[in-house]
């Protein structure tokens, strides 16, 4: 039953069904084949998305949405700008901080390359860095959106499982940073070593000192968002409508670089990409549950201890099963798909579970790099103007450090679980 269930998602994937629609497909035939009763579907799809935590997601993709329509980006890579441009390849260390900014606030990968990506490719171009260069480091740099809280990831794999959300962000905290350096140092040597863009003498403090009142309502964005949660004012969910309501705030009253028209723009597109990630959730349970319910993660748990396998061989499996299927389905695909089973497997092998969700955060940043589905490449291609050859071609100097940081992410536990307690 369990080959049979595979082979059915795979064609309907295959013949272009929407992969929420393709997962309730599977999960409904095999529930009628297994002689189960049919008002499990719609029991579960309630259970589903009757979820406190989840309320958070369209929350914070608005506060994504209008961030990217208010322009804050061009206030903030101005404002590090004006003190990181004495450097080589300091314009290029400039988007990806402007980037570690943004992921503070979205807690989505796409959203984040949108926010600061056109201003920031046009800059870099201008600057003498070659297009797809540019494309690529904002690409690379917006995934920092789903490890740095807020994370939809964590709270996808939180309100799935049952972990506590707040520990789930607090924990993405130093393996966001961990990625965060590794690819501002990578993106640093490859402009000094290459000879892109041009450099300032001295520290423009007239540029930063006209710039830093503006940005600072924006730079406390990030100190909103995490200082409340961790000092338990607002809980994840909470903290999201008051981010979302700031954002709008931010755009409407203090920047004024939007108007109600973009901000029911903003919702719209908010409406359309929170409904696609319900779909997928809704229909991922549901196959999940069936999954379960014949044993598919017993008879996987039992394979594996039946070859010895040691803990550290059953992460290494992890990470070659979540960056095989990140080549063909998203992100919120991915977790949906694959967290039910791994999270049931991992006691078994002594893996802490939030441990185990950062190990697979880290792998859905790298799925929304590697084609042919990888989300950010497209995104970059559309803003950027580019062939999605040429964005591949920006983003592949990145991709050892990328796996360099989720090798490091996955053997010293230390870095997921130091801050959580």
């Amino acid at each position: 039953m369990i080959g049979f269930a595979v082979i059915l998602l795979l064609l309907l994937l295959a013949i272009g069904t929407h992969v929420g629609i393709a997962m309730g497909i599977t999960a409904v035939i095999i529930l009628w084949l297994e002689g189960l009763p049919m008002a499990v579907v719609s029991q579960n799809a309630l259970k589903t998305v009757d979820s406190y935590a989840l309320v958070a997601v369209p929350f914070f993709i608005l506060a994504g949405e209008l961030m990217m329509k208010g322009r804050i980006a061009d206030i903030l890579v101005a404002l590090i700008g004006s003190i990181v441009r004495v450097i080589r390849g300091g314009l290029a260390l400039t988007v990806m901080l402007g980037c570690v900014f943004f992921a503070a606030v979205s807690g989505s990968s796409v959203a984040s390359a949108a926010a600061i990506g056109k201003s920031s490719v046009s800059i870099l171009s201008d600057d003498g860095y070659p297009r797809r260069f540019a494309a690529g480091i904002v690409a690379v740099g917006g995934t920092l959106g789903l490890m740095i809280p807020p994370s939809l990831t964590f709270i996808l794999i939180g309100s799935m499982i049952g972990l506590p959300i707040d520990r789930l962000f607090i924990a993405g905290i130093l393996p966001g940073i961990l990625e965060a350096l590794v690819l501002a140092v990578v993106a640093t040597l490859i402009a000094r070593r290459r000879g892109y863009g041009t450099t300032l003498p001295r520290p423009d403090w007239r540029l930063f000192g006209r710039s830093f009142g503006p940005a600072l309502p924006a730079m406390m964005f990030p100190v909103l968002i995490i200082g409340t949660i961790y000092g338990g004012i607002f809980t994840p969910t909470e903290v999201s409508a008051v981010a979302a309501t700031y954002a709008a705030c931010l755009c409407l009253f203090v920047y004024r670089t939007a108007n109600l028209r973009a901000v029911w723009a903003a919702c719209k597109s908010t409406a359309l990409a929170s409904g696609m990630i319900y779909l997928i959730v809704i229909g991922g349970s549901l196959l999940a549950f069936v999954l379960t319910r014949i044993g598919f993660a017993d008879q996987l748990t039992g394979m594996a201890q039946a070859a010895n396998m040691e803990p550290w061989m059953f992460l290494i499996a992890v990470n070659i099963v979540l960056l095989v299927l990140g080549m063909f389905v998203d992100g919120v695909s991915l977790i949906v798909l694959t967290a039910p089973t791994l999270f049931q497997m991992a006691p078994h092998f002594d893996v802490n579970p939030i441990h185990l969700a950062v190990i697979m955060t880290a792998n859905v940043e790298i799925a929304t790099l590697t084609p042919p589905v990888g989300l950010n490449l497209f995104v970059m291609s559309g803003i950027a103007r580019l062939p999605v050859e040429q964005v591949i071609r920006g983003v592949l100097p990145f991709y050892l450090a990328r796996l360099v940081a989720l090798v490091c992410i996955t053997f010293i536990p230390w870095i997921s679980l130091a801050l959580v307690g």
